[in-house]
């Protein structure tokens, strides 16, 4: 038998919506909340915000707690980041 490599599928932006509303308010707001933190770490680079990194890395770990506690694929991780995908 001779097996293909598989590729990905991009998901339409109407299908991730919808997909987006079957999750808990607070699974939501935990994925917002991390986002929002992945950012605040991409503009803490310089070691003068070394308080705003630890804020922000400690608040994407109390996000990736909630997210973890539904299922642990949703953590997010260092492929989500903002400043990782450039």
């Amino acid at each position: 038998m001779i097996a293909f490599p598989r590729t990905t599928v991009p998901v339409p932006d109407a299908v991730a919506a919808l997909s987006a509303r079957q999750l808990p308010d607070r699974v939501r707001a935990a994925r917002r909340q991390a986002w929002e933190a992945s950012v605040r770490l991409d503009l803490c680079r310089q070691p003068r915000y070394e308080e705003g990194r630890q804020g922000a890395i400690a608040e994407l770990a109390a996000a990736n707690k909630v997210l973890a506690a539904v299922n642990p694929g949703y953590v997010f991780g260092w492929g989500d980041m903002h400043g990782q995908q450039r």
